[in-house]
């Protein structure tokens, strides 16, 4: 791959968004051979899209799911809302609001960016270059750094 490549969609305010997120998000990790942790970028896909629908999107309004694969095999995910307020990691006492713990726990990278209206919170995913055309149930490199080591996480 020489060139960034981005599917988007656009999915309105409705619970059935979210299983739709996951699902074309898994056609387009597989149609891009980027089988590196696939299930921790459902996981994130799936909170990420749970809080815009619960606390970012607007009634009558919807969100927007990008998923951009980046040249050297960086998977980055995207869901623009345009609700106002700023993503915040739960207190260990809260009772829910763990989907940012969790998509820190899952990526590599993650974050929060500005949008008129709104914001856009995002995720990466760092696949070594062997790795990204390798598939779902391949063996890992033993040589190669555990897929749980995160050296820079949080926001960014």
């Amino acid at each position: 791959m020489t060139e960034n490549e981005f599917r988007e969609r656009f999915y309105p305010r409705a619970r059935q968004s979210i299983p739709a997120a996951r699902q074309f998000t898994a056609g387009a990790v597989a149609d891009w051979g980027f089988f590196h942790r696939f299930d921790d970028v459902l996981l994130c896909v799936s909170e990420l899209t749970t809080n815009a629908l619960v606390h970012g999107v607007p009634p009558g309004r919807g969100f927007l799911l990008r998923l951009l694969l980046c040249e050297g095999a960086v998977l980055r995910v995207e869901v623009h809302d345009s609700g106002g307020g700023v993503p915040r990691v739960a207190d260990v006492a809260d009772d829910g609001g763990r989907g940012l713990v969790l998509v820190g726990a899952s990526a590599d990278k993650w974050g929060v960016g500005e949008r008129d209206p709104g914001k856009v919170v995002w995720c990466e995913f760092v696949c070594p270059d062997s790795e990204a055309d390798s598939g779902p149930d391949s063996e890992p490199d033993p040589g190669a750094p555990h897929p749980r080591a995160r050296p820079d996480r949080g926001m960014a």
